[in-house]
């Protein structure tokens, strides 16, 4: 007995599936709402509102931050006179809307002007570096530790001491980066409110340093922000690995490439006269007719190498030969290349 015939399934039969097959490509678009709650990093999404782009593209960055941290702790050691450290914690990029939501009050930031990058950039202190450092300075005990003030702002005398703070932090920023773009770097003025310090858009990317600063058990963060339109002006120097470093200087690789092209072949011709005439003219010459070229000035002649002219020759003949005599040095091929280029 044969299978019953199955009827077949009509245009208004419709099979669902719990397959989320749109699941791949709302991944793929960075779309899927399922993950509102959760911080979104791939496909578009992840394009359009990442705000981490890779500074290692510019290495020489790095030795300049490190050179800060240097300088900076000299600069409190002698300011204080007391043992203080500071390290470089970490170099990232950052949106600056995001860099300034993140700073925790109270702090106080810096405007900067950086005149050989013709553009500004900040500086920011943690309360409690601030409080600590003016601790110091007005004769408090040493390892006392720092005791938070909640909901008070800074005083007259606390912000005139941390403009003196930062003035001598941006001097040393501006010392660090003085093999890079030699100017002056100076503080233009203090916020305690961040978005009076607005220097760039908000989804503007920029490059972060953060320095730990440690005075015995007490510590305190500094946060260095530059702008990447701002360091545009000295991008070229900031992509090399150290200072000075010449790209394509490599002697062994010249002299390699001098032997080779001492031995390369090249075609020399000889044009003894040239004319010019009109696309039409030129259509309607025939077999049989007679070009006239203008007479050798002197018998002198180009000599050329290609559409290079090396010089000068006196054309003459050489027994069955037609030869040339040089008038004058020929031009060397190393010029040639470098008008070229």
């Amino acid at each position: 007995m044969s299978d019953p015939i199955q009827p077949e399934p009509s245009s208004d039969d419709v099979e669902w599936s719990d397959r989320d097959d749109a699941g791949d490509m709302s991944g793929l678009l960075g779309f899927d709402l399922s993950a509102a709650a959760e911080v979104d990093r791939s496909g578009l999404r992840a394009l359009v509102n990442s705000a981490l782009v890779s500074q290692r593209r510019l290495p020489m960055l790095d030795v300049v931050f490190d050179r800060t941290a240097r300088l900076m702790t000299t600069s409190l050691r002698q300011l204080t006179d007391d043992n203080i450290e500071v390290t470089l914690d970490d170099i990232s990029t950052t949106r600056f809307g995001d860099y300034l939501q993140g700073l925790a009050p109270p702090a106080v930031i810096g405007v900067v002007r950086a005149a050989p990058l013709n553009n500004y950039c900040l500086i920011a202190a943690d309360g409690a570096l601030v409080y600590s450092i003016v601790d110091l300075l007005l004769g408090g005990r040493r390892g006392a530790g720092f005791i938070a003030v909640d909901d008070r702002s800074f005083t007259a005398i606390e912000l005139g001491l941390a403009q003196r703070i930062l003035s001598l932090l941006v001097e040393d920023i501006g010392e660090a980066f003085r093999p890079v773009a030699d100017g002056a770097f100076t503080l233009e003025r203090l916020e305690t409110t961040p978005r009076f310090a607005a220097i760039a858009q908000d989804a503007s990317v920029c490059a972060q340093a953060k320095f730990q600063v440690r005075i015995e058990d007490i510590g305190g963060r500094v946060s260095v922000l530059f702008p990447h339109a701002a360091l545009e002006p000295v991008r070229k120097t900031l992509r090399q690995e150290f200072i000075g470093e010449a790209i394509g200087a490599d002697e062994t690789w010249r002299g390699h490439l001098s032997a080779g092209l001492s031995t390369a072949s090249l075609d020399i011709s000889v044009v003894l006269a040239e004319k010019m005439m009109t696309l039409g003219a030129l259509n309607a010459l025939k077999p049989g007719e007679t070009l006239i070229f203008p007479s050798i000035a002197g018998g002198v002649v180009d000599l050329r190498a290609g559409s290079a002219v090396l010089g000068k020759a006196r054309i003459g003949r050489s027994g069955e030969a037609i030869a040339v005599k040089l008038e004058g040095a020929v031009t060397p091929l190393t010029a040639l290349s470098g008008a070229a280029a």
